[in-house]
């Protein structure tokens, strides 16, 4: 059982109140691989793994599902392996990433690119190696891969990122669907009136021959007889026995062709139209939507869902092609502290099934295939990060300052580390939480105040902000951090010149080093300036 739920599932708390991982203790892993120390649990990542797979595909009964692993939260030749075995793909967007996957024998096939600014090198070893789509990132993009495509006398499969302005809330820095973003190709054109696309929410009134329309071509740049710009038009073409007065047109009818003009005239369909026109060397296979992290329900997917379901409906409209894949992208959140929201994924991917059923429907558009891109939610609760302590010093305070409660406090102890921002940056970057337990011992029964802090040459170098730890705590104690399985290891610097920590796997089979700790070799041995 372990120690609270958001643990690995494997770990424990034995008689001496020492926190155990598949039956080692914390010490014991500290004693033999260093201080501070990643874990990871390879049993909990392959299980993790396995289980959003299996939703993805229980949820989408009535289509294809592919899920990606967003190698970006955590990656090593290992991790490549389990995820694959589980039924993924890999996300990459570096040629380090790209690297490490192909050194662990992942096929192309089962790669993905991203990346807002792509080498050169790394699309011709997207397209050498078959990857199974690149995602296009902005205008000039499709122009880039297919000369690179036609030199090396291939045909590269891409998919297009489009920005569709569902905000999904959190940390600026890691919400990517607002328009004022690095990120994708808009949707609608600027300044638009979102307001149209309300029409998506309720689709009962739009007939056969509305869901069946076609777009003319843009007239706007030729003016009229009047000296007017020409006004895009909703063509009926298809005309049905039961419908003989398909000139009158219903007011769902009417929304609809709104809101698809409103799209058709955004930047997204444009480059979708320079994607298709260069078919000889590029596959479109899809559009690609990603709306930010961590997000607790499937509230804000669904609404970027429906409009990528628009877009795919506008593009058959106008150019007679069905995309065959819509990318739904990343962002399940998972607890990282106690009480705290993970999403269901189970129930939340099924709401999005059956918004994302409902749509095309409703547009009588056929199911495409659909695609995740989760990775903090298979390796963060999988991770602890164990440290040594060091420095344990109260400091008393004046009683304007409070506690997460609103709570006076007028002494708090700073417990500081061998580690800190340099190994997990989270919590000075997006101001992220973290629990925290003794983990080599009971402990007193009374407890302080406390903020665990880094070694570091920062006031902003805080692991847990606020906190709860023994009384009794001293230097040489061990604490453990759960829900670092994502975004420690692979965003760690070498701030003040800390060596990163190695990261450990711990399974039913044991223990064993997955990526070895740095040591002043690395440091002395990049450094070859004389």
């Amino acid at each position: 059982m372990a120690v609270t739920p958001i643990w690995p599932e494997a770990s424990a708390v034995n008689e001496n109140g020492e926190i155990t991982f598949h039956g080692r203790t914390a010490e014991s892993l500290l004693d033999e691989f260093g201080s501070p120390l990643y874990l990871i649990d390879t049993d909990e990542v392959r299980q993790r793994a396995e289980r959003f797979v299996h939703a993805a595909a229980n949820a989408f009964d009535n289509t294809v599902t592919h899920v990606s692993f967003a190698g970006k939260a955590f990656l090593s030749k290992e991790i490549c392996r389990i995820v694959t075995g589980a039924g993924m793909l890999i996300d990459t967007c570096s040629m380090g990433e790209m690297r490490i996957a192909l050194a662990a024998g992942v096929p192309g096939r089962r790669l993905v690119l991203h990346g807002n600014n792509k080498s050169d090198e790394e699309i011709a070893l997207a397209i050498e190696q078959g990857f199974a789509k690149i995602v296009v990132d902005e205008p000039d993009e499709p122009e880039r891969i297919a000369a690179i495509a036609k030199r090396l006398g291939k045909r590269a499969r891409v998919m297009l990122r489009v920005t569709s302005g569902i905000h999904a809330g959190g940390h600026e820095f890691i919400s990517t669907a607002h328009e004022d973003q690095k990120f994708g190709v808009a949707l609608l054109p600027a300044g638009a009136d979102t307001s149209k696309l309300s029409v998506l929410d309720d689709l009962t009134d739009v007939t056969p021959a509305g869901s069946n329309a076609r777009l003319a071509e843009n007239g706007n740049a030729a003016a009229g007889a009047d000296g007017k710009p020409a006004q895009r038009e909703l063509q009926y073409d298809i005309k049905y026995p039961y419908d003989l007065s398909h000139e009158k047109v219903s007011e769902g009818d009417r929304k609809l062709a709104d809101a698809m003009t409103m799209v058709a005239d955004g930047p997204a369909l444009a480059v979708l139209k320079e994607i298709y026109r260069r078919q000889d060397v590029l596959e479109l296979v899809g559009v690609h939507s990603h709306i930010g992290s961590n997000i607790h329900d499937a509230d804000a997917f669904i609404q970027a869902a429906k409009r990528m379901m628009l877009l795919r409906k506008t593009f058959y409209a106008t150019d007679a092609y069905t995309l065959p894949e819509v990318d739904l992208g990343g962002g399940y959140s998972v607890a990282y502290t106690d009480g705290e929201d993970s999403m269901d994924i189970d129930a939340e991917l099924g709401r999005l099934s059956q918004a994302v059923s409902s749509i095309n429907r409703a547009l009588g558009m056929p199911a495409p295939v659909i695609s995740f891109e989760p990775g903090r939610w298979i390796v963060a609760p999988a991770g602890v990060t164990l440290y040594r302590v060091g420095t344990v010093k109260p400091v008393r305070l004046s009683g304007d300052t409070t506690d997460k409660a609103g709570n006076p406090v007028t002494e708090r102890v700073y417990v500081s580390v061998d580690g800190g921002m340099s190994d997990n940056i989270r919590p000075a970057l997006y101001g992220a939480d973290y629990a925290v337990k003794l983990a080599n011992r009971k402990g007193s029964g009374e407890t302080r105040l406390s903020r665990v802090v880094g070694m570091h040459c920062e006031s902003g170098d805080i692991i847990v902000h606020e906190c709860q730890l023994p009384a009794d705590i001293t230097r040489g104690d061990v604490l453990a951090v759960p829900v670092t399985g994502a975004y420690g290891r692979t965003m760690a610097s070498n701030y003040n010149q800390a060596l990163i920590p190695a990261v450990v796997g711990v399974s039913e089979q044991g223990a064993h080093v997955m990526i070895r700790r740095q040591t002043i070799d690395d440091l002395l041995g990049w450094d070859v300036s004389e």
